[in-house]
């Protein structure tokens, strides 16, 4: 497991400075190109509904021959994805642009799936911290991506290509050398050793005849797909906003690295707070959370860094609680026959969820303003409260409260 666990930490990492490309220039890029601020969350809007398709592909090939294949077919993806964008943005063609941000955004699935492949070989009450583990690692290469924004930019306005196509360069690099480590290191594949390996049930397994999509899996899924909803909805035009105010990119980009730090960095702690006070209890903190990221953005002076900056730390450490509990739930919840392929379908979930936050934020935004945005979409994150006490009652009086494993009845 050790071994694993390393190769899918440097995968992360350079698959995370890729993934930072798009977070942090995509609007901007879209809506230089496009001249609509009302346009300017198409691009988040593509690249995770090709995060969608891109799901749902990863997981079948991984449920069919593995991790490795699936994970690197993902990220050659993404570096293909990644150089159509700056050869649309070079020369100015819009539908070049766009479809290849669709390209990206499949590849960029992998990094998210991978935490997956961090929880096939270990057992139930260590899966969220394995789960943080690979999820941590994507911190070094997203962090470091967007404070590169300068240099790449730079790079690329010395090839003719415009500036803000520069993070995508790195994109490209990135995720081919990500591809490469998996296909040569990721061996043998985990998914493959974990079907191999006598079974580890959590402490309550799914009721026979449930089906794939089990109560666990259901609200695993409910939460994670909220959070990314709201998570994409307030980050994709944040950059907008900062910019509309008067930030430079390098502002821009050290928000935005933040972000991505708080969106990954607090994964072993929450991983360690799911295995040790349950899955339920983190995932109704992570509603309460990314409320309160919501109102401080949407209430925080539009002129300085700090307040925005707060905000969308706020907003990762609410989504990162989301979803490493919901990756537990589902991980613990889902038939082991089919586990790797529900794990792509709620991963396409999140990602539709995504595209809808995307694509809606530019017009709230545009008809509202960024406040409203902001507030909305906090006041939306509420939604996974009910959704985990409804779960909680239906596991019965042994319930997820529990401190003792941190498993529970919530692997029901």
């Amino acid at each position: 497991m050790r071994r694993t666990l390393t190769v899918l930490v440097v995968s992360q990492a350079l698959g995370g400075a890729g993934m930072a490309a798009g977070i942090t220039v995509g609007a901007l890029l879209a809506e230089d190109l496009l001249g609509s601020t009302g346009l300017a969350g198409l691009p988040a809007a593509l690249f995770t509904a090709g995060a969608a398709l891109g799901a749902a592909v990863i997981g079948r090939v991984s449920q069919r021959r593995g991790r490795r294949p699936g994970l690197a077919l993902g990220h050659g993806a993404a570096a293909l994805g990644s150089a159509g964008v700056v050869a649309g943005a070079a020369w100015q063609w819009a539908w070049l642009l766009l479809a290849s941000l669709f390209v990206y955004g499949a590849g960029t699935a992998t990094g998210l799936l991978a935490r997956y492949a961090g929880a096939d070989l270990a057992p139930p009450e260590r899966r969220g911290r394995a789960t943080g583990t690979v999820l941590l690692a994507t911190t070094l290469g997203a962090v470091a991506g967007p404070n590169l924004v300068g240099p790449t930019g730079t790079l690329a306005h010395a090839w003719g290509v415009p500036r803000l196509a520069g993070p995508f360069l790195l994109a490209s690099a990135a995720y081919a050398a990500a591809a490469l480590v998996l296909l040569l290191w990721l061996r043998p594949d985990p998914l493959l050793l974990s079907r191999a390996a006598p079974p580890q049930e959590p402490v309550a397994a799914a009721a026979p005849g449930s089906g794939r999509f089990t109560p666990g899996v259901v609200t695993g899924a409910t939460v994670m797909i909220t959070a990314q909803l709201v998570m994409i909805a307030v980050m994709t035009m944040t950059p907008v906003h900062m910019a509309a105010h008067g930030h430079g990119a390098q502002a821009v980009g050290l928000v935005i690295a933040l972000h991505v730090g708080a969106m990954f960095l607090p994964s072993p702690l929450s991983g360690l707070l799911a295995d040790r006070f349950g899955r339920l209890p983190v995932a109704a903190a992570s509603g309460a959370v990314l409320l309160g990221a919501g109102l401080l953005a949407g209430l925080a002076p539009p002129g300085g860094v700090l307040w925005p900056a707060c905000a969308l730390v706020v907003l990762g450490v609410g989504w990162n609680l989301a979803l490493v509990s919901g990756t537990a739930l589902v991980t613990d919840a889902a038939p082991a026959k089919s586990r790797a392929s529900v794990q792509g379908l709620v991963d396409v979930g999140m990602s539709l969820a995504g595209a809808t936050g995307g694509m809606a934020s530019g017009l709230v935004v545009a008809g509202g303003g960024y406040p409203l945005l902001a507030v909305a979409a906090g006041t939306l994150a509420l939604a996974v409260i009910p959704a985990v006490a409804a779960r909680g009652r239906g596991a019965g009086s042994g319930g997820d409260a529990g401190a003792g494993s941190g498993v529970g009845s919530n692997t029901a």
